[in-house]
Order: C-alpha cells, then sequence, then structure tokens
C-alpha cells in the first residue's frame, strides 16, 4: 500500500511477540491513511498473525466475527 505509515519500516515491527510489541506497532497505525484497508485486507485473507490495520490477531477474530453476525442479519432481513 503506497501510502501506508508502516511503509519502508522493518515488518518485525509488526510481528512481535509480546503485548508491548503489539502496542508499539499499533501507534504507528494510529494515523495511518490506509488502516481500514489494511484491517480489511487481513480479515479477507485470513491473516492470523502480525498486527494489521493496528489490531492483534484476537482483535481481528472478534472484527470478523462481528462482520459475518452482521452480514447474516442484514440476509435476513
Amino acid at each position: 500500500m503506497k501510502h501506508a505509515a508502516c511503509r519502508g519500516l522493518a515488518s518485525q515491527v509488526f510481528h512481535p511477540e509480546d503485548g508491548v510489541g503489539v502496542s508499539a506497532a499499533s501507534e504507528v497505525c494510529k494515523q495511518c491513511p490506509v488502516r481500514e484497508d489494511c484491517l480489511d485486507y487481513a480479515i479477507a485473507l485470513h491473516i492470523d498473525h502480525g498486527v494489521w490495520g493496528g489490531t492483534s490477531e484476537r482483535e481481528r477474530r472478534r472484527i470478523a466475527k462481528r462482520r459475518r453476525q452482521e452480514a447474516r442479519r442484514a440476509a435476513a432481513n
């Protein structure tokens, strides 16, 4: 993503081994102009490692679950 705040940073920053690393990576994402696109990409491709769109693996699982539930509700109406 051409305009990503993480462009040019070491990929290790976004694949931390602890919560402190997740927080540091998420800080980079906070003001990123493509944060939502990045998050959508990770969820669509079921990427279950690293920080994407400012979210941890656990956060993305929750977001994906919520989106599926919302889509089912919308389809039912």
